[in-house]
């Protein structure tokens, strides 16, 4: 049996383990401490002036909170992007809001900015009046921020940018994170860089991170004793996997250069395959290209790669099943155009992980050749 070839595994160098040592040597193993500071401290500087990181346990948490101080309750409707993961979706829900969902558009495969105008006045002739919008950088690729925040601006809607796979991707220069009044990401096992199970959530303002770090913290009040006047959640990233994620941070760089470096890859290798398809940046886009993926010309030509790959023990995997299409959220309102019902029949994502070796990005394309042909 052939080596296993993951989709996106941790990519861990080992330097991680000095800020992990120093939590036990101190026996600082609480939710709290220096790991924790660092770690956002370091997002921060990356991101820029006037950007706040709280760092907490999960992306989904972090959209979670965004959806609390962006003041959605129960039977507010939120837009949100029908091409992404469940994590997306789901905290909307949890606050008892509707979610509306909005199909994509090809130079990104993000959310569409036309579909969702037609959506929002749409809901609105309805004598429905959504809240706020969240839309996602799917596979690192930016969103078209531009034309999004115009149009949530005219439309008094609160914007929240899902980066989870997006850390080190930017459109002319700004980085993704910081397009949104709110910004999150992830640093789940699969992501760019990881805490091993982890998220951070972004604002503008200091006091906005007090906030989003008071929910996070059970909403404990300023009190010698246990008092609590608000709902509180169990949302902090704990000092030990902030410890990895400040290693971590001192490799962005070079993992970055990895994936794109992939992205190259099966592009010039695949390239004699002219019915396979990759997603190109458009002018000023930059992508982290968290994963490569490819658009092939049918679902049974996607479905003899994928099932091939998998006999060879290489993981790949079908792109995002649309929300829209999901049991949990088919009932739910939806703005579409195909497209994303598209990308989902045709598009597969190919192993991406930054640890990849050259002897298996050549196994992997030699393979796909060989079952096209």
């Amino acid at each position: 049996m052939n080596k296993k070839i993951w989709l996106s595994p941790p990519h861990i160098s080992g330097n991680e383990q000095k800020y992990i040592r120093e939590v036990f040597d101190t026996n600082w193993v609480a939710p709290l401490g220096l790991n924790v500071t660092d770690f956002e401290n370091s997002l921060q500087a990356y991101l820029g002036e006037n950007n706040y990181v709280a760092a907490l346990n999960s992306g989904t948490a972090a959209i979670h909170l965004a959806l609390l101080m962006a003041g959605i309750t129960q039977g507010d409707e939120v837009l949100c992007q029908s091409f992404t993961f469940s994590a997306t979706a789901n905290p909307i829900l949890y606050l008892g809001a509707i979610p509306v969902f909005i199909d994509s558009e090809k130079e990104t495969w993000n959310m569409s900015p036309k579909v969702l105008e037609k959506a929002i006045t749409d809901r609105l002739a309805k004598g429905k009046k959504p809240k706020a919008v969240i839309a996602v950088n799917s596979y690192g690729m930016p969103a078209k921020w531009d034309r999004l925040a115009v149009i949530a601006k005219k439309y008094s809607l609160v914007l929240i940018e899902d980066a989870a796979s997006a850390l080190g991707s930017k459109v002319n220069g700004q980085k993704c994170g910081t397009f949104g009044d709110f910004g999150i990401f992830s640093f789940n096992g699969n992501k760019i860089i990881t805490t091993l199970g982890g998220g951070a959530l972004i604002t503008s303002s200091e006091k906005q991170k007090e906030k989003a770090i008071f929910f996070a913290t059970q909403s404990r009040d300023n009190a010698p004793h246990y008092q609590h006047s608000e709902i509180g959640y169990n949302y902090r990233m704990s000092n030990i996997l902030a410890g990895i994620g400040r290693g971590q941070m001192k490799l962005l760089a070079s993992r970055l250069k990895a994936r794109r470096a992939n992205f190259k890859f099966y592009k010039t290798e695949l390239a004699e395959i002219t019915t396979l398809q990759f997603l190109e940046e458009p002018t000023g886009f930059y992508s982290n290209q968290w994963l490569s993926c490819i658009m092939t010309p049918s679902f049974e030509i996607r479905e003899i790669i994928r099932l091939g790959l998998e006999q060879q023990n290489i993981e790949s995997r079908p792109l995002w099943k649309p929300m829209h299409r999901q049991p949990i959220f088919d009932k739910y309102p939806s703005y579409l155009n195909g497209i994303s019902d598209n990308l989902f029949e045709k598009g597969l994502c190919l192993p991406s992980g930054s640890n990849l070796t050259e002897a298996d990005l050549e196994r992997i394309v030699t393979d796909i050749k060989a079952l096209i042909q």
